[in-house]
Formats: structure tokens, C-alpha cells, sequence
């Protein structure tokens, strides 16, 4: 076990979002409103109606679902408008948040959102996908217009019969804009979300894969090979993202990386100070200053022989995951940890390989070895210790993995992972470890169409309220219900859709 002497996350008071923040039903309908909540200790949640205590009725009309995280009315009349306070409580702290619900005849008749939508980059465009009802909401193809310069979003090249796009990596950005990477042309298109229209491309170093939004700091990290040889990386900075005005680009002086790795905030920790960067063929990370994009130290696994591939972070422990690059001259390399406070290497994670992933309370890590084809979860305690509480062996070389929030349990989740080869997704309950498996999700891109990244399958969540999932075949998309664990539906007639972006509500 790893104890953590420089403990600083060991309570934290409840922080809370609802949703929605307000919506308007007809009567008759059902109305559901959700509360999210994180803090350590887990918080117990309640709701007030108007100030007042809600109480379940005997007549199931009014039902608390998930430890009272959704407060569901089956069928809504005009007393149940009201505003409806959640309050999360653990023995540090009480934090409160209000879900308004309108009871009114009309109620259907409100403006499109553009929200609650998935917006896929495929060879075909930009197509906008509402998941409830599997509607392509809007199709934007290669032909069409960049609003400010008239060019075309995918320019025609010489000797190519179809005008096909071609890009890598988006990033939603504050559910304003979204950013995303089109290598063959070395820039980045800028989506306007709220108008759905391109409005902008900003020119970047040659062969841009790789973005990561920094929400602390309102910028974009773009990772460019330079070649399909990756033989002159750089690192380019996008300030005041959000701004969506007058993009600018910082060049970096970082060079020779391989690859980099930026913390996720959430809820709990929502300013991330530090990143690090991989270098090519050194045992080392190079921990940089998101604020000065400056370098601060190199940290050394030259005892260890460990090549960095892939990193996590825990704020439970305060600890980052290493996963090793595998080595034809050393065998497997277990993953190691480092202390987010010291920045030392506290040893391996016991002898765990593969790649690690944090669940997004922090609670667990999922390492998925492809070549084991192993799932091996470790829960990391309050006390920051990590504990391995089961292994699963799988018939699948894993792609990709995500988190999705249990429907039936409070602060619980289920991962869903794809194949690179294979046609099937896996579902896991997190906390139990029972395994089950959706079937015949169509054969996925080939590794060698998808040269900018190890995952040739994704799989995208719907954020912290949604129920779907979305996962690209050779030439179509699936759209998985993860209330119901179910497959939802195919859209077909999409090829190559790998670049995905989940946008809430608007």
C-alpha cells in the first residue's frame, strides 16, 4: 500500500451541480431533475420544494432515484411548479443548488437548443447528431464556407475525385466554441456553436494531432508531428480560447516531445497549475507551468527503465500514474506513481501494466493491458492508499475507455471500452466488477487509417448528466443508452467519425 504523508485532500466539503438548471413541461409529462455531488466523505443529499422537505409520495408520483441524486415526478401538474432546492452535506461542509421546473400548456414550444447534441468530424463533415431521437440536426459538408475568409472548411486536392475531410482531435471549449485539427491541412477550424457554423482557421506547426483545453487557464495545447514521422514535434499555445476572437498562437520552447499530459479539472479541482511532456526516448517528464509555459523540472525513471507513454492523476492521494512504453530489451514494466506534492517517484504501482484511467471522482484506476488483454481496477482509498479489488480477464485489445454515472446508485459509475479489432464494446459495473458485453458494433476504423492516435475506436460520453454514448464502425456510428445498457441505434452513412465532441446544454 502507498501512504501519503503529505496528505491534503483528506475532506473536502460537498460542491454540487443540478440539472436542469430550469426547464419548462406541459402537464402530464415526467420531469426529472438531477444533482450531482462530490466531496470527501461522499455528501448525503436532500432536496426542499419551495423550502420546504420533499418527501417521496406513497403514490409513486414523486420517486428519489440514485441515493436522491434525481428527483423524478412521472407525471407533472401545475403544483409541482416550483423551485426545488438539492442540498449535499458530509461532516465538512453543506453546499446547495436550485432546479426550477415550470408546469405550463405551451411548454414544447421553446427555441432549438444546440446543445445536448454530439458534433462529429467525419470524412463527410461536420455532422450534429441529437442522441434521444438519433436525428442528424445539421450536416455541414466539405464544401461549404469558413464565414470570415470564404474558404472551403475541406479544400478540394488535385486527383482526389471526392472532397473529403480529414482531421484528428477536437475540444469543446466552455460549450462556445469548438476547436479542432485538421493535419492535412496543418491548421484548426474554429466552430461557433451557438450559429453552428465554422468561423475561423488559425495555421499551425505542420501536422497537428493532439488538443487538450486547459480550463484553468482558458488555453489550447496543440501537439504537430511536423511529419508522419513525428521527426520535429512542437508545442503550440492557443491563449483566451473562449474569447473566440483574434486567435493568436505562443510557439513554445518545448521540443522533442513525444507527447504530453494536462489533468482534467471537475468538480473538486477546477485549477490545474502544472503539466508534463514525454519525451521521445529519455526515461524522464518534464513538468512544465501552464501559466508561463515555462519548464520547471525534469523528473528521472532511469532507475526503472520506464519510457512514459501515458499518464494519469488521482486528487485522492495526490498521485500520477505512469504507464511504461513496452521495450523489446526489458520485459513488462509495471506502472509507476509519483507524488503530486514532492514530484518523487514513490516505486511501481505493485506490478499493474497497461493504460491507467481515473474514474472522475478520483476513487478508482482502471489499467487496461492490450496485450494481456487484462482490466485491472484498483480503488484508491480517502487515506490514499491503493488497493486492487479485482482483474478481469476480457477477449479484447482495448481502444478506448470512458466513465458513465450510474442511473441506480449515487457517486457510482460504469466504464464502457472498444476494441481496436474487435466489434463488441464492454461494460463494466465499477464497483462490483460485473462484466457484460454489447455485440456486433460493426467492425471499427482500421488501426492504419487512424495514424494520429492509438484509439482507432473512441468511445464519448455525454457528460456528467447524459445517458449516451457514441462510438464510431468503419462507416457508420453507434449510439449506446447507458441508463438501459442497451444499444440505441445506428447512424449510417458515416465514415471514418472518430473525432467527437459532446456538447451540453446551451
Amino acid at each position: 500500500m502507498y501512504c501519503h504523508q503529505y496528505f491534503f485532500l483528506s475532506t473536502v466539503p460537498p460542491v454540487i451541480r443540478v440539472y436542469p438548471e430550469t426547464q419548462a413541461q406541459e402537464p402530464g409529462v415526467s420531469a426529472s431533475l438531477k444533482c450531482h455531488a462530490e466531496g470527501i466523505p461522499n455528501p448525503k443529499i436532500s432536496w426542499l420544494k419551495n423550502g420546504m422537505g420533499v418527501v417521496p409520495k406513497i403514490s409513486k408520483q414523486l420517486m428519489l432515484l440514485a441515493n436522491g441524486s434525481e428527483l423524478h415526478i412521472s407525471s407533472v401538474r401545475y403544483e409541482d411548479t416550483g423551485a426545488y432546492t438539492c442540498i449535499a452535506k458530509n461532516e465538512v461542509g453543506v453546499d446547495e443548488d436550485i432546479s426550477s421546473l415550470f408546469i405550463e400548456d405551451s411548454a414544447r414550444k421553446t427555441r432549438l437548443s444546440v446543445g445536448n447534441m454530439f458534433y462529429v468530424f467525419s470524412d463527410d463533415g461536420i455532422t450534429i447528431i441529437q442522441p434521444t431521437d438519433c436525428e442528424i440536426q445539421r450536416h455541414i459538408k466539405p464544401n461549404e464556407k469558413i464565414f470570415t475568409s470564404y474558404a472551403e472548411i475541406c479544400p478540394r486536392v488535385e486527383g482526389e475525385g471526392i472532397q473529403t475531410c480529414l482531421w484528428a482531435s477536437a475540444v469543446n471549449v466552455r460549450d462556445k466554441y469548438i476547436y479542432v485539427t485538421q493535419p492535412k491541412w496543418n491548421r484548426i477550424m474554429i466552430l461557433d456553436i451557438q450559429t453552428q457554423k465554422v468561423i475561423q482557421s488559425l495555421d499551425v506547426d505542420p501536422l497537428p494531432v493532439k488538443l487538450h483545453y486547459d480550463k484553468s487557464h482558458d488555453q489550447i495545447w496543440i501537439l504537430s508531428w511536423g511529419d508522419r514521422r513525428k521527426s520535429h514535434p512542437t508545442l503550440q499555445v492557443i491563449p483566451e480560447a473562449s474569447t473566440g476572437e483574434n486567435q493568436h498562437i505562443i510557439r513554445t520552447h518545448l521540443s522533442g516531445m513525444d507527447d504530453y499530459f494536462i489533468p482534467h479539472t471537475n468538480l473538486i479541482i477546477n485549477h490545474i497549475r502544472f503539466g508534463f511532456i514525454f519525451n521521445k526516448s529519455k526515461p524522464e517528464v518534464h513538468k512544465i507551468d501552464l501559466e508561463t509555459v515555462a519548464h520547471i523540472k525534469t523528473i528521472s525513471f532511469k532507475n526503472y527503465s520506464c519510457l512514459p507513454q501515458a499518464m494519469a492523476y488521482t486528487h485522492l492521494g495526490g498521485y500520477f500514474f505512469i504507464q511504461c512504453k513496452m521495450n523489446s530489451s526489458v520485459p513488462i514494466t509495471p506502472q509507476l506513481i509519483i507524488d503530486s506534492v514532492t514530484d518523487s517517484v514513490i516505486g511501481p504501482n505493485h506490478d499493474i501494466t497497461g493504460t491507467p484511467y481515473i474514474s472522475p471522482d478520483g476513487r478508482y484506476l482502471v489499467s487496461t493491458d492490450e496485450h494481456s488483454r487484462r482490466i485491472r481496477v484498483q480503488a484508491i482509498t480517502i487515506q490514499g492508499e491503493v488497493k486492487l479489488i479485482y482483474d478481469l480477464q476480457t477477449t479484447m485489445h482495448i481502444s478506448d475507455l470512458t466513465f458513465q454515472s450510474s442511473f441506480t446508485e449515487g457517486n457510482q459509475y460504469y466504464i464502457y471500452a472498444t476494441s481496436h479489432l474487435q466489434t463488441d464494446v464492454l461494460f463494466v459495473e465499477l464497483s462490483t466488477g460485473k462484466m457484460d458485453i454489447l455485440k456486433n458494433l460493426k467492425d471499427p476504423i482500421k488501426s492504419k487509417e487512424w495514424p494520429w492516435s492509438s484509439y482507432n475506436r473512441i468511445i464519448q460520453n455525454s457528460g456528467l448528466f447524459g445517458q449516451y454514448l457514441i462510438t464510431p464502425a468503419k462507416d457508420s456510428l453507434f449510439i449506446i443508452n447507458g441508463r438501459q445498457n442497451t444499444l440505441h441505434c445506428e447512424v449510417s452513412g458515416i465514415k471514418r467519425g472518430n473525432t467527437v465532441v459532446w456538447v451540453g446544454d446551451v
